[in-house]
């Protein structure tokens, strides 16, 4: 038998990004504009894959090609409108898994701009190392991608 016993762990991470528009330009461009922001270094499974998000319970953050690839990234299990997502993942063994990842975004006015609040709770088979992969990549992923973006820069 090939079966091995994995130590399971659970981590937590959070960061803001302050982006210098209104909340709801940030939101509309979160959850209808995906594509727009989405960084080419993420895009898993074809440089010309098409990233939506589907805002709402049960919808999901889904990369696809024409000729059929995809990546299920998230699906959302409560929506807020206006405020915050909550979405569950997976994290394959083959990017440090198996493990499951519970990411949330909520927005917050903070005068004329406004803050994004990242926080992901991960469990599984994972390490700080895989951790902070993650972390650095939505931080690369929501400051170079979503606030370029939002802020006219993208």
């Amino acid at each position: 038998m090939s079966a091995k016993e994995q130590a399971t762990t659970s981590l937590v991470y959070e960061f803001e990004i302050e982006i210098a528009a209104a909340p709801e330009a940030v939101w509309d461009s979160l959850t209808k504009e995906a594509n727009a922001w989405w960084l080419a270094d993420f895009h898993m499974v074809g440089p010309d894959s098409i990233v939506t998000l589907d805002a709402r319970a049960g919808g999901q953050l889904l990369e696809r090609t024409e000729s059929g690839g995809s990546l299920l990234w998230y699906t959302v299990v409560m929506c807020e409108p206006g405020r915050s997502l909550h979405l569950v993942g997976h994290v394959a063994p083959d990017w440090g898994g198996p493990a499951t990842t519970m990411l949330g975004l909520k927005l917050q006015a903070k005068g004329d701009a406004t803050v994004l609040k990242v926080q992901d709770a991960l469990f599984g088979r994972v390490s700080a190392a895989t951790a902070g992969s993650l972390e650095a990549g939505w931080k690369q992923l929501f400051g170079d991608g979503l606030k370029a973006f939002v802020e006219g820069a993208g």
